[in-house]
């Protein structure tokens, strides 16, 4: 079971780092965050089961919190929401995973997802510790299909700032990248 004290240690840790994000969505990335670590899973059925369960909340409750982060602005409720600009924090997240890191060389994997034939989701994770943290992505339609050269090429150069001078970048793909 999950308790409150290893979040809030959780929330404490991470919090320096989302100095970016509004202070209501702080909490709310932060408890998400924790969720998927514990869950070892990014579904949305499995970490709001989980944090629900663990932290004695309403698993809809929880599933709402989570989803507001990836709904658009019109679905949210609310006069002040907002759209996240996920570009202006995904370099602060790549410097933080690299802090982690040992050793000259970092590991990064690129994986594209297919959701049927509507979208098609391009990610790049940093590699650590036997576990992928995502630090960039981007969302584009399925139709018409194109190649993704420009696309990765974009997502991996605005990774640049975060990547120590001297160190090694090995990245990761399926086959048929």
């Amino acid at each position: 079971m999950l308790c409150q004290a290893a979040f809030d240690q959780w929330q404490t840790t991470l919090m320096p780092h989302l100095s970016h994000v509004s202070k209501p969505q702080a909490p709310v990335l932060a408890l998400g965050s924790f969720g998927m670590g514990l869950a070892r899973s990014c579904a949305l059925s499995a970490v709001s089961h989980l944090l629900a369960q663990g932290m004695h909340r309403k698993e809809q409750t929880v599933r709402q919190q989570w989803r507001a982060w990836y709904d658009e602005v019109p679905r949210q409720r609310g006069t002040k929401r907002q759209a996240w600009a996920v570009e202006t924090w995904c370099p602060t997240l790549l410097g933080w995973v690299v802090r982690w890191w040992h050793g000259t060389h970092l590991a990064l994997a690129l994986d594209a997802t297919a959701l049927g034939t509507r979208v098609v989701v391009l990610a790049v994770s940093g590699l650590s510790r036997g576990g992928a943290m995502p630090v960039a992505g981007v969302v584009l339609p399925a139709q018409p299909t194109h190649a993704w050269r420009r696309d990765w090429r974009r997502l991996l150069r605005r990774r640049r700032p975060a990547i120590p001078r001297g160190g090694t970048v090995i990245v990761l793909t399926d086959r048929g990248l």
